[in-house]
C-alpha cells in the first residue's frame, strides 16, 4: 500500500512545490525594485523551479525511476506532458505482445499524473507570465511617456502630435501584445523542440537525421517572409500615426473647422489614411497567409516522408512498432511545434518593428545642456540678455534676434514691444530655457549663467501667461494650484483676487470646483487669462512674464490686473502686449525691430524721440479713434 501511494505523493509534492515557487516568483515581482528586471527575474525563477523540482526527484525515496531520467528532466523544465508519447509506445508493444501487465498500468499511472502536474503547473505559470507581461506593457508606456516629457522643446516642432500618441499607444500595445502571447509562446515551443528532438534521438538516430534534414526548408522560406513583414510592419504603424495625427489635429481645432464648414474636407483627408493603411494592411495580410502557407506545406511534406521511411525501418525491424508510434507522436509535436515557432515569428518580427519606433523616442537624448546645480534660497531676478544671436532650430539660416542686449530689473515692469515677428516670443521661449543661444551670447540670471540653474527650480521661480493659456480638464481649484499642488485655498484665493478672477469664479454653477473643459472651453477668453494669471502667481514667482496675457480682458479688467502688479514690489515683470493700456505704465520699454532693439526707455522718453514708439503710439490712437467712430454710427444707425 505504502509503494502503491508514493507516486501519487511524490506527484502531489511536486505540484505544491511547482506552484509555490512560482508564487514566490510572482510575489517577487510587486517589488518596485525588480520592476525593471522583469525578464531576469522570469528566467531566474524559472531556473530556481527547475532546480526544486530536480531536488525533490533525486532525494525524495518515494519518486519514480523514471523522474530521474530523461523525462524526469524535461518534466522539470518544461512540463511533463511531451513524456506521453513515450509511454504510448510503451503501451503499443504491450498490446501487441500481450504480456507485462504491470507496463501497461504504470504507463497509464505515470500518463495520468504527468497530465495533472502539466495542467497545473501550466495554468499557474501562463497565469504569472501573463500579470507580468501585462506589468511590462504598463512600465513601458509610462517610460515611453516620461521619455517623451523629457524632450527639448524643438522636438515638439518637428514631432507631430498625432505620431507621438501612435507610439505611446498603439505600438506599445504592439509590442505588448506580441510579447505576452507571442513570445510566450515562442519560448515555451523553442524548449518544447530541444527536448523533443532528445526524445527522437533515443528512439531512433536514423529517424531523426532524416527529419533534421528536412528543417532547413522549413527554416529558410520564414525568415525572409519575416524580414518582409517586419518592414512592412513599420510602414503600418507610420500610416497609423499619420491618420492619428489627422484626427487629432481636426478635434483639437474643431471650431476653426466648422467655422469653415469643412467637416466634409477633413473627413476626406482622414479617409484618404485610411486608406493607405488599408492598403499596406492587405499586403501584411497576404505576406502572412504566404508564411504560414509555406510552413503548413513543407511540414506536410516532411511528415509523409518520416512515414515512409520509418515504415521501412519497422519491415527491417531496425526499430520497433511501439517506437516507431512513439517516435511519429514525437515528431507530429516536434513538426507542430516548429511550425508555432515560424508562424508566431513574423508576430515576433512585428514587435520587433514596433518596438524600434517605440525606443527611438526612449533612448533618444533630449537636445538641453546637463541640469545645472544653483538653487539659491534667494533670488533677486536680475536678468540680462548679453549679445544673443538666435535662430530656431527648423530655420537654422534665419536669425530671428540678431545680437540684442537688454537687461530687466527687479521690482520693475519692462514691456517689449514691436511689431509681430520681432522676436518678443522667442525671447520668452529662451528665458524659460525651452531653447538655447547656441550662436552667440549669453543669458545671465542675477550673474550667473541661466543654464547653471536647476531645471525644476528655475521653472518655480519664473512664470508665464501666455496669450492664449492652456486650461487642463479639471476643475478651477486644481487649474490653479496646478502652480503649486500644495497651496492652501487661501493661498487660491489670494492669487485670484490679484488676478481680478475671484469673484466670477465665485458666480460659476460650482464655484471653484467648476469644470473648465478641456482647454478651458467652459469659461471665455478673459476668465482663461485671469484664471491663468493666479496660476502664475500662486506659486509667487521672482519673474512673472506676461505674453499678451491680457488681451482678452476688458479695459477695467487690465487696469486691475496691472494695478495688482505693480504691488509686487520685488518681483520682475516682462510684458508684452499690442495694447498701449498695458505698456504705457510700464517702467522701462524695449521697441524691438527684426530681431534688434530699436529703442528703449519710458514712455515719455521714447514719444518725446518721435521715433518707431512714438508712431506705434499714434497708431494705436487712431485705431482707438475709429473704433469709437464706428460704435457712433452703428448707435446713430440704429435709432433712425
Amino acid at each position: 500500500m505504502k509503494d502503491k501511494m508514493a507516486v501519487p505523493l511524490f506527484a502531489l509534492l511536486a505540484v505544491c512545490v511547482d506552484v509555490s515557487a512560482v508564487m514566490f516568483i510572482g510575489a517577487i515581482q510587486l517589488s518596485p525594485s525588480f520592476i525593471n528586471n522583469t525578464f531576469t527575474l522570469l528566467w531566474a525563477g524559472g531556473l530556481l523551479r527547475t532546480c526544486l523540482l530536480l531536488f525533490i526527484s533525486f532525494t525524495y525515496p518515494g519518486s519514480p525511476a523514471w523522474m530521474r531520467g530523461f523525462e524526469g528532466v524535461q518534466t522539470a523544465v518544461i512540463h511533463g506532458e511531451m513524456a506521453i508519447p513515450h509511454y504510448t509506445g510503451k503501451m503499443t508493444d504491450w498490446i501487441m505482445n500481450e504480456d507485462e501487465p504491470e507496463a501497461f498500468n504504470h504507463a497509464i499511472t505515470v500518463m495520468t499524473l504527468m497530465t495533472i502536474m502539466s495542467a497545473v503547473c501550466e495554468f499557474v505559470c501562463d497565469l504569472i507570465y501573463n500579470i507580468t507581461m501585462s506589468r511590462i506593457h504598463t512600465s513601458i508606456q509610462g517610460l515611453v511617456f516620461q521619455s517623451v516629457l523629457k524632450q527639448e522643446i524643438g522636438f515638439f516642432d518637428k514631432a507631430s502630435t498625432g505620431d507621438i500618441v501612435s507610439r505611446i499607444t498603439t505600438d506599445t500595445n504592439t509590442m505588448s501584445e506580441s510579447l505576452s502571447e507571442k513570445l510566450s509562446l515562442l519560448m515555451w515551443y523553442f524548449m518544447r523542440v530541444i527536448f523533443l528532438f532528445g526524445s527522437m534521438l533515443l528512439l531512433s538516430t536514423r529517424l531523426s537525421i532524416f527529419t533534421a534534414l528536412g528543417l532547413p526548408i522549413i527554416w529558410i522560406i520564414p525568415e525572409f517572409s519575416g524580414r518582409f513583414y517586419q518592414k512592412l510592419s513599420v510602414q503600418v504603424q507610420e500610416s497609423l500615426a499619420k491618420a492619428n495625427d489627422v484626427a487629432t489635429e481636426t478635434f483639437s481645432s474643431m471650431k476653426t473647422v466648422r467655422s469653415f464648414a469643412n467637416e466634409d474636407g477633413e473627413t476626406e483627408r482622414y479617409r484618404k489614411c485610411l486608406e493607405d493603411t488599408y492598403a499596406l494592411n492587405k499586403v501584411e495580410a497576404a505576406a502572412y497567409a504566404a508564411s504560414t502557407w509555406t510552413n503548413s506545406m513543407s511540414s506536410l511534406a516532411l511528415k509523409v516522408s518520416i512515414l515512409y521511411y520509418g515504415g521501412r525501418l519497422v519491415t527491417g525491424s531496425d526499430v520497433s512498432s511501439g517506437d516507431l508510434v512513439s517516435f511519429v507522436l514525437y515528431e507530429l509535436q516536434f513538426t507542430s511545434a516548429v511550425e508555432v515557432l515560424m508562424s508566431y515569428w513574423p508576430h515576433v518580427k512585428k514587435a520587433v518593428g514596433a518596438s524600434e519606433k517605440i525606443f527611438e523616442y526612449v533612448d533618444r537624448k533630449p537636445d538641453t545642456p546637463p541640469d545645472g546645480s544653483l538653487a539659491p534660497q534667494t533670488l533677486k531676478g536680475h536678468v540680462q540678455f548679453k549679445n544673443i544671436t538666435f535662430a530656431y532650430p527648423k530655420r537654422p539660416d534665419t536669425d530671428v534676434l540678431k545680437n540684442i542686449s537688454f537687461e530687466l530689473k527687479p521690482g520693475q515692469i519692462t514691456a517689449l514691444v514691436g511689431p509681430s515677428g520681432s522676436g518678443k516670443s522667442t525671447i520668452v521661449s529662451l528665458l524659460e530655457r525651452f531653447y538655447q543661444p547656441k550662436k552667440s551670447g549669453e543669458i545671465l540670471l542675477d550673474q550667473n549663467p541661466l543654464v547653471k540653474y536647476k531645471d525644476q527650480y528655475l521653472h518655480e521661480k519664473i512664470s508665464v501667461v501666455s496669450q492664449e493659456p492652456v486650461l487642463f480638464a479639471r476643475s478651477v481649484r486644481e487649474n490653479i494650484k496646478y502652480g503649486k499642488e500644495n497651496a492652501s485655498d487661501e493661498e487660491m484665493r489670494a492669487a485670484a483676487k490679484l488676478a481680478n478672477a475671484d469673484d466670477f469664479i465665485d458666480s460659476l454653477p460650482k464655484g471653484y470646483d467648476t469644470d473648465a473643459g478641456e482647454k478651458g472651453g467652459q469659461v471665455s477668453g478673459g476668465q482663461k487669462q485671469r484664471i491663468a494669471i493666479a496660476r502664475a502667481l500662486i506659486q509667487k514667482p521672482q519673474i512673472l512674464v506676461l505674453d499678451d496675457a491680457t488681451s482678452s480682458l476688458d479695459t477695467e479688467s487690465e487696469h486691475r490686473v496691472y494695478s495688482a502688479l505693480k504691488e509686487l514690489k520685488s518681483c520682475t515683470v516682462l510684458l508684452i502686449s499690442h495694447r498701449l493700456s498695458g505698456v504705457e505704465n510700464a517702467d522701462h520699454i524695449i521697441f524691438l525691430r527684426e530681431g534688434e532693439v530699436a529703442e528703449e526707455g519710458n514712455d515719455e522718453e521714447l514719444r518725446a524721440k518721435n521715433g518707431l514708439y512714438a508712431e506705434f503710439v499714434k497708431q494705436q490712437n487712431t485705431s482707438i479713434h475709429r473704433n469709437t467712430e464706428d460704435v457712433t454710427n452703428s448707435v446713430l444707425c440704429n435709432f433712425h
